[in-house]
C-alpha cells in the first residue's frame, strides 16, 4: 500500500548547522523509518541543498518517484530555540522549489490508487501552489482518506481571517486533522479546543488529534475523547515531534482504517504517538524513530 505525503521540503538552519526539514518531508521520513512504503510529493531543487535532501530522504527509504525537479532554490528556515527547546522559524520561501507546484507535476490518484494522503503545513497556504494542491487533493480524496496538518505559521500569513478560511477549507475535505494546542489557540482564541474539535467532527471529520507538548495528546471522535500523557524525556528540541505524531496516525490508518480509530484502538495509537514524539524530542532536529527504536521504547 502506497502512502502519499505532499508538501514542502526545506532546510532547517539549526544552531548546530543545516539539516533537511519541512513538516511534510519529516512525516515522510518518519513513515519510511517505520518501514512503510511512502512517496513524497514536492519540487526538489538541483542546488546543493536539494541534492543533499534527495540523498538523505532516499537513504531513509522515502520514495521520490512522484517528486519533481525544479530549477528554483531550496527553501530555508532558520530555527530559533528558546530555553525549553521549543522552536520558532524564519523562512526564505519566495520563488523556491519547495512551493513550485503545478497541475502537470502532480500524480494521478485514479491511476495510482494511494492508500492515504498526508498533506499540510506551509504548502497549503503559500499561493499559487496552495490552490493547485487543493484542487488536486479534492480528486485524491475520492480514492484515499486525507490527513491534514495545518502547522500554523502566522508570520507567513498574519491575516487571521484569511488564514482561518484557508485552514477550514482544507478541513472540509479531510478525514483526519492533526494540530497542536498552539495552532488551535491561534485559530480560535475565544473557543475551547474541545468545542472546536467536536464541531469539526459534526461537520464530517472522523478524527481530530491535538498535541499539547509536555501535556500529552488528545484525540476526538464521534465516539468520544481519548487522552494520553506525554513521555518524559530529556528534550533537546521539539523539531519534528508533531510530524512523528502525524506519521503514527497515518500508520494507524493503514493498519486499522479511519473508521476504527476510536476508543481503545485510538488510545493505543496515541500512546504509540507519544512515545515516537518523545524519541524525536530526545535528539537535535527532525530525527524520527526507527521501527526497532520504537518497538524497544514501547516494551519499556
Amino acid at each position: 500500500m502506497s502512502i502519499w505525503v505532499a508538501g514542502e521540503l526545506l532546510i532547517d538552519i539549526l544552531p548546530t548547522g543545516p539539516v533537511v526539514g519541512g513538516g511534510p518531508a519529516n512525516t515522510a521520513k518518519a513513515l519510511a523509518r517505520l518501514g512503510h512504503c511512502v512517496e513524497f510529493i514536492d519540487g526538489i531543487s538541483g542546488d546543493a541543498y536539494g541534492l543533499r535532501a534527495r540523498k538523505e530522504l532516499a537513504r531513509d527509504g522515502v520514495g521520490l518517484n512522484l517528486s519533481f525537479a525544479s530549477e528554483k532554490p531550496t527553501c530555508t528556515a532558520t530555527v530559533h530555540l528558546d530555553s525549553e527547546g521549543s522552536a520558532s522559524y524564519e523562512f526564505l520561501i519566495d520563488e523556491t522549489a519547495s512551493f513550485d507546484f503545478k497541475h502537470t507535476c502532480l500524480p494521478d490518484a485514479e491511476r495510482l490508487k494511494p492508500s492515504v494522503l498526508h498533506i499540510g503545513s506551509l504548502a497549503t497556504i503559500i499561493e499559487p501552489g496552495a490552490s493547485i494542491l487543493f484542487d488536486w487533493a479534492l480528486r485524491v480524496g475520492e480514492f484515499a482518506p486525507i490527513v491534514f496538518d495545518p502547522n500554523i505559521r502566522p508570520l507567513l500569513l498574519p491575516d487571521h481571517i484569511t488564514y482561518l478560511a484557508c485552514v477550514e477549507r482544507w478541513i472540509s475535505i479531510s478525514s483526519v486533522v492533526k494540530l497542536s494546542d498552539e495552532d488551535m489557540q491561534w485559530l480560535y482564541p475565544d473557543e475551547p479546543m474541545d468545542v472546536v474539535a467536536r464541531r469539526w467532527i459534526a461537520d464530517g471529520v472522523s478524527l481530530v488529534v491535538i498535541t499539547r507538548g509536555s501535556k500529552g495528546l488528545i484525540g476526538f471522535t464521534e465516539a468520544g475523547m481519548e487522552e494520553v500523557d506525554a513521555v518524559k524525556v530529556f528534550a533537546v528540541d521539539t523539531v519534528g515531534a508533531g510530524d512523528s505524531v502525524g506519521a503514527i496516525i497515518v500508520e494507524a490508518i493503514i493498519l486499522h482504517s479511519v473508521a476504527t480509530l476510536h476508543s481503545q484502538v485510538l488510545q493505543d495509537v496515541l500512546i504509540r504517538a507519544a512515545i515516537a514524539a518523545g524519541i524525536t524530542c530526545s535528539r537535535a532536529g527532525a530525527e524520527p524513530a526507527y521501527l526497532h527504536e520504537l518497538r524497544k521504547a514501547m516494551e519499556q
